[in-house]
C-alpha cells in the first residue's frame, strides 16, 4: 500500500502525456530510491526520500562562503527590506496574470490540449526547453536562490544547519537551505519575511543584471555579409517570380550597396510600379558553409494593389461606412495617409532586416530613440519578452536562419573567442536570464509551499494581529493558517483551470 500512491502518480502523469519512456525511468528511479532507503545507504549519504520520488541530499559545504558573504549585514538587511516590497509588487503581477489567463481561457478556450511535458518545464523534456544550457543555468540559479535565503537568515543571527539539492533522477528539481528550526520559528515575522522574500528577489535582480550582460554580448556581433534579408516572400509577387528566397542576403539594388534599411527604402522610393530592378544576392549557406552569389531581375508591382488584394482588415471594418464601396474608399484614404499610394513600387518581401537582426532586439541601445520613461518600462518588461522566445522559436534563443548571418566583431573578447564562443556565451546568458526569471517569478505564486505562500501566510498573520489587537495569539495563528490554506487552494484552482479546460475540451 505504501507504493500504491507513487504508482498512481506515475500513471496520472502518463495520462497527461508523459512519454512511456519517461514513466519507465520514473519507476526505475523510484525502485532505486526504495532499495537505497531500505539498506541504509540514504542515511549514510545524509539523504532523505521525500514525496515518493524526490531525493533530498544534504551537505554542510558552503557555510564558509556563507559566513564571508553575510558579514556585510547592513547591506543585506537593506536588500531584505527592498525584497519584501519587490515581492509584493511581483506577486500582484503574478496574480493578475493568473486571473487574466483563467478568464481568457474561459471566454476563448485553447484549441489544443497542453502536453504534460510542457507544463513541468523540465530541460530536455519540455518541447521548447533544450537540455544542456537550461540544466547548467538551473543549477546556478538554484544555488543563488538558496543562498538568498541563507544569507538573510545568517544576517539575522540564525545558523545554517545544512544546504542541499533536490533530485528527480539526474535532474536538479530544486535546492534547499535548512536553518535551525527553533531559531526560524522564534524569529520575528518581519525577519522571516525578509528571509522568504530575499531568494526570489535575488533571482529577479540577477535576471536584469544578466540582461545587461546579454546586451553587451549582442553588441559584439557583426553581420558575416553586409546586406539585408527578407524573412518572408509574398506569393505571386515580383520577388517570388524572380526566385528570391527567404534569408538570402541582398547586397545591392541596381548596383547600389544596401547595408541598412534606410538605404533600401531610399532606393525603393525612387522606383515605380512596373520598373525592373537588378538584385545582387548571396544564397543561404550550402552543406559546406559557403554562399553562392547570383543576379536576379525583379519586376516591381504596385504597393497599393497588394494591400487591397489582401482585403480590408477586420479591425477597419468597424469603421462607420454604409456599404462595401464606401468602406473601400475610406480604407484607400487611410493607406494614402500612410504613404501607401497607387504606383508605389512593391518588391514583394516582408520582414526586411539587417544581418544582425537576430541580436538587435537584445541591445539596450535599440531603444535609444525613445523617451526615458518608455525605455525604462520596456526594460522592466523585457524578461516577459524573453519568456516567449523559446516557445516561438522551438527551443532556440534566436532564429537559426539569422544565427547563420552572425559572426564575432573586432572587440578584444569577441575576436579572441571567435563566433562559436560568442554564440555560446549568448546562449548561456539567455537561458540564465530565462531560468532566473522563471524561478523567481514562479516562487512568488501566493501558494504554500512556494516563497510567495510563506510571505502571504506571515503577512496575513500580521494584518489579523494589527486589527485584532486583543485577540488570542493562538487564535490569530489558527485564522492565518486557515486563510493561507484556503488561498492556496484557490490559487491552485486558478493555475490549473486553463490546463484542465484545454484537456477537457480536447
Amino acid at each position: 500500500m505504501n507504493h500504491l500512491l507513487p504508482m498512481i502518480s506515475i500513471y496520472f502523469f502518463y495520462l497527461l502525456g508523459l512519454p512511456i519512456w519517461g514513466a519507465i525511468i520514473m519507476i526505475i528511479w523510484y525502485s532505486a530510491l526504495i532499495t537505497l532507503e531500505n539498506n541504509g545507504t540514504l542515511d549514510n549519504w545524509d539523504a532523505t526520500r521525500v514525496l515518493g520520488f524526490i531525493l533530498m541530499i544534504r551537505t554542510k559545504k558552503g557555510r564558509v562562503i556563507l559566513e564571508r558573504v553575510s558579514k556585510y549585514r547592513k547591506f543585506w538587511r537593506g536588500f531584505g527590506e527592498f525584497s519584501i516590497w519587490l515581492c509584493f509588487i511581483v506577486m500582484f503581477g503574478v496574480m493578475f496574470l493568473l486571473i487574466f489567463s483563467a478568464i481568457l481561457s474561459a471566454f476563448s478556450p485553447p484549441e489544443d490540449p497542453i502536453p504534460a511535458k510542457d507544463l513541468l518545464l523540465i530541460p530536455g523534456v519540455t518541447s521548447f526547453v533544450p537540455f544542456w544550457w537550461p540544466v547548467i543555468t538551473l543549477i546556478i540559479a538554484i544555488v543563488i536562490h538558496e543562498y538568498g535565503h541563507a544569507i538573510q537568515a545568517r544576517v539575522h543571527g540564525m545558523r545554517a544547519k545544512s544546504f542541499g539539492l533536490l533530485l528527480l533522477g539526474p535532474l536538479p528539481m530544486g535546492a534547499f537551505f535548512e536553518p535551525e528550526i527553533q531559531e526560524m520559528t522564534r524569529a520575528p515575522r518581519r525577519e522571516r519575511l525578509r528571509i522568504y522574500a530575499a531568494a526570489p528577489s535575488i533571482n529577479i535582480v540577477a535576471t536584469y543584471f544578466v540582461i545587461l550582460l546579454l546586451s553587451c554580448t549582442a553588441s559584439g556581433f557583426v553581420a558575416s555579409e553586409p546586406g539585408l534579408h527578407a524573412k518572408g516572400i509574398i506569393v505571386d509577387s515580383g520577388a517570388e517570380e524572380a526566385g528570391l528566397e527567404p534569408y538570402e542576403i541582398i547586397t545591392h539594388l541596381d548596383g547600389i550597396h544596401v547595408p541598412d534599411y534606410d538605404s533600401f527604402t531610399d532606393i525603393m522610393n525612387s522606383k515605380s510600379a512596373g520598373d525592373e530592378m537588378n538584385l545582387s544576392v548571396l544564397s543561404r549557406k550550402n552543406d559546406i558553409g559557403d554562399r553562392e552569389s547570383r543576379e536576379i531581375i525583379v519586376t516591381l508591382t504596385d504597393q497599393l494593389d497588394y494591400y487591397l488584394s489582401q482585403g480590408i482588415p477586420t479591425w477597419f471594418e468597424e469603421q462607420n461606412c454604409e456599404n462595401e464601396e464606401q468602406c473601400t474608399d475610406i480604407y484607400i484614404n487611410y493607406l494614402n495617409e500612410n504613404n501607401i499610394e497607387q504606383g508605389n513600387a512593391f518588391l514583394g518581401v516582408s520582414g526586411i532586416s539587417s544581418g544582425t537582426s537576430a541580436v538587435d532586439g537584445y541591445k539596450i541601445s535599440s531603444t535609444d530613440d525613445l523617451n526615458p520613461l518608455l525605455r525604462t518600462v520596456l526594460f522592466i518588461f523585457k524578461p516577459l519578452e524573453l519568456l516567449g522566445e523559446p516557445i516561438r522559436l522551438e527551443g532556440h534563443s534566436m532564429p537559426l536562419e539569422e544565427r547563420d548571418l552572425l559572426e564575432s566583431g573586432d572587440g578584444i573578447i569577441a575576436s579572441t573567442i571567435g563566433t562559436a564562443g560568442m554564440l555560446a556565451i549568448f546562449d548561456f546568458l539567455f537561458w540564465f536570464a530565462w531560468i532566473n526569471f522563471i524561478l523567481g517569478f514562479a516562487n512568488l505564486i501566493p501558494m504554500v509551499p512556494f516563497d510567495g505562500g510563506q510571505i502571504t501566510r506571515d503577512s496575513t498573520h500580521s494584518i489579523i494581529k494589527f486589527f485584532g489587537k486583543n485577540m488570542n495569539p493562538l487564535r490569530v495563528e489558527k485564522i492565518a493558517n486557515r486563510v493561507s490554506g484556503l488561498s492556496s487552494i484557490i490559487i491552485l484552482l486558478i493555475v490549473l483551470f486553463p490546463i484542465l479546460l484545454a484537456n477537457m475540451l480536447n
